[in-house]
């Protein structure tokens, strides 16, 4: 690396400077005299072309999924990921938690309800199934209507009492659900 600016690292690359744009928090963990290995994503407009680098390759698959919302960009987009760990933001969408999104830098409450709405079943679950069977019903029950959260709940409670098959599943976390 060369230098290091509040926005952005210069990288040397075989000799040749590239400015790349990172998440403040991984702005703060690299040191100028360090040598640096990022995951870039390279965004092409018609005037630029820019350059986002990200500590690994999990980061840049959520940047790059965050693109594809409706009014997100990639300096949001970069805020949202400068905001605090990735795994934050992936339980806040998967709890459908506006409060807290609407926190990161430049997300107000309907671009938090957006991200929510389009990116709720597209980005990678912070907890997985607990088996296949599990991960069906929570998919049928979402399906359904239900909040994720909600049937998430409901299943964890008729799981534990070891009732194995899809239709028992449903069966149980339904009548919960409809209390």
């Amino acid at each position: 690396m060369l230098r290091k600016s509040p926005e952005c690292l210069i990288v040397d690359v075989g000799g040749v400077g590239y400015e790349v744009t990172v998440p403040v928090r991984l702005l703060a963990e690299i040191s100028e005299s360090e040598e640096v290995t990022l995951h870039v994503h390279t965004h092409v407009r018609e005037d630029a072309l820019l350059l986002y680098g990200f500590g690994d390759d999990r980061e840049k698959r959520v940047f790059r999924t965050l693109l594809n919302v409706t009014g997100v960009g990639p300096r949001l987009a970069l805020n949202i990921l400068s905001g605090g760990p990735v795994d934050d933001f992936l339980r806040a969408v998967d709890a459908e938690d506006t409060a807290l999104l609407t926190r990161l830098p430049g997300v107000g409450k309907k671009t938090a309800e957006r991200i929510i709405f389009e990116l709720r079943e597209k980005l990678p679950a912070d907890t997985s199934p607990k088996d296949s069977v599990y991960g069906d019903a929570l998919s049928a029950l979402v399906n359904l209507g239900y909040r994720k959260t909600d049937a998430r709940g409901a299943l964890d409670s008729v799981y534990k009492q070891g009732d194995g098959d899809i239709e028992t599943l449903l069966k149980e976390a339904l009548k919960i659900l409809n209390k």
